[in-house]
């Protein structure tokens, strides 16, 4: 937790939290000193948790992740908008991701995640704390 630089989290790294799964506990002291959540990433956790769990815990996990002391990128800013579009045009990574990544751009922020289609952005100089794969 001594990086200087914010910490972005994406909706694998948040999933990791909420499943309590290997890589929780460093995720849960991220979330607790200041992270950043992007918008896209509270919108893939209400929709991935609506279609397996239901609307009750899908509202319930927005509503903590609303509580938590996080700052939520909510507006897309021009540069976010056309990095995103740089790393969809050049890399095999979906629109959410594509997002995210560039929002972690834009913040100059450690994208943390559990997404091996972020290791293709390793080249473009985001710095990345890569949580434990699911095996």
């Amino acid at each position: 937790m001594k990086n200087r630089k914010p910490y972005l989290l994406d909706t694998s790294a948040i999933m990791t939290f909420l499943e309590d799964e290997p890589g929780a506990h460093e995720v849960e002291k991220i979330l607790y000193h200041g992270a950043v959540i992007p918008f896209v990433t509270l919108l893939e956790i209400y929709y991935i948790t609506l279609r397996e769990q239901g609307e009750p815990a899908a509202e319930h996990r927005y509503a903590l992740l609303k509580r938590l002391p996080v700052r939520i990128l909510s507006e897309v800013p021009e540069p976010v908008l056309l990095k995103a579009g740089y790393f969809k045009s050049r890399y095999k990574i979906s629109l959410a991701d594509s997002m995210i990544a560039a929002f972690a751009w834009a913040e100059k922020a450690v994208l943390v995640h559990k997404d091996p289609e972020y290791e293709q952005l390793e080249t473009e100089g985001l710095d990345m704390v890569k949580l434990p794969y699911k095996s």
